[in-house]
């Protein structure tokens, strides 16, 4: 199943995808695509959409209304870490993103006041459909995800990495996680780890990869998350970036401005276009 949300900005109804690209509007039976209801879908409760009433597509929305936590993976793709000179992880690299960081998946991204480094990353986001604590194995953490979704980690690399040691200053700026346009349930997607991810600036290709890269796969970063906090449904994981982030390339360092337009996909997770807006 595909989830999503329409409409304006606050005011976005929940929506099932066909598969010929009808949205049937899912008002009746859940005020919105929230961690009760990722919960219920995981469980295998979800709505029967037979009978229900079709809408309009519209302005998607992000398809998950604010999580309970974003949890974000670093430096998990070997070729990305090895672009930017880094080791490769013996453990995942975990940092935080605030949830009032997601934004639609075509609304405006804006460049932060006084940043020159603002940068692009492609992700594949997770969504947790049960409670997780203490996993033992890596396949039993997948039974813990309800789905995924595309996600754009985006960042400001001097705030992460010149302003103090630490990298949520770049990591949550507003607006820097767009989302969407949809959630698909795990049993759509089947192996995380076979996708193929793109992204372009500008029209031109920056980033081509696939998940078969991640130096620890998403049923591992489940796992391995589970022995620090508990996971709840709802729950985000951004998982990390492939290669060609613009920190990755040589100088003079292609950063993002206002005026630049990116568009990003996932395989059958749909894509995203973001002009970017300053500040």
């Amino acid at each position: 199943m595909k989830l999503a949300r329409v409409g304006e900005p606050g005011a976005e109804r929940p929506v099932a995808v066909l598969d010929d690209g009808r949205l049937v509007d899912l008002s009746s039976v859940t005020t919105d695509i929230d961690p009760a209801f990722v919960a219920a879908v995981a469980a295998g409760n979800g709505p029967a959409l037979d009978g229900l009433p079709t809408v309009e597509a519209g302005r998607y929305g992000p398809p998950l209304n604010r999580p309970g936590k974003i949890v974000c993976i670093g430096m998990n793709y070997h070729r990305h870490a090895a672009e930017v000179g880094a080791p490769t992880p013996t453990e995942p690299v975990v940092f935080m993103k605030a949830p009032d960081t997601i934004v639609g998946p075509d609304d405006t991204v804006l460049v932060p006041r006084n940043s020159v480094k603002t940068d692009w990353e492609v992700e594949l986001g997770v969504v947790i459909g049960r409670t997780a604590r203490y996993l033992g194995s890596p396949e039993e953490a997948l039974e813990h995800v309800a789905g995924y979704v595309l996600s754009h980690d985006v960042s400001e690399r001097e705030f992460q990495l010149d302003r103090g040691g630490q990298w949520d200053k770049g990591k949550n700026c507003e607006t820097f996680n767009p989302l969407g346009p949809w959630l698909v349930t795990a049993d759509e997607v089947g192996d995380p780890q076979t996708l193929g991810l793109r992204l372009w600036v500008n029209g031109e290709a920056k980033q081509n990869g696939t998940t078969a890269d991640m130096v620890f796969g998403v049923g591992e970063i489940v796992r391995y998350l589970s022995q620090f906090m508990t996971l709840y449904p709802g729950d985000l994981i951004n998982t990390g970036t492939p290669a060609g982030v613009a920190l990755g390339q040589p100088d003079p360092k292609p950063y993002l401005k206002a005026g630049d337009v990116v568009e990003l996909e996932i395989d059958g997770l749909g894509r995203q276009r973001q002009t970017l807006g300053a500040a």
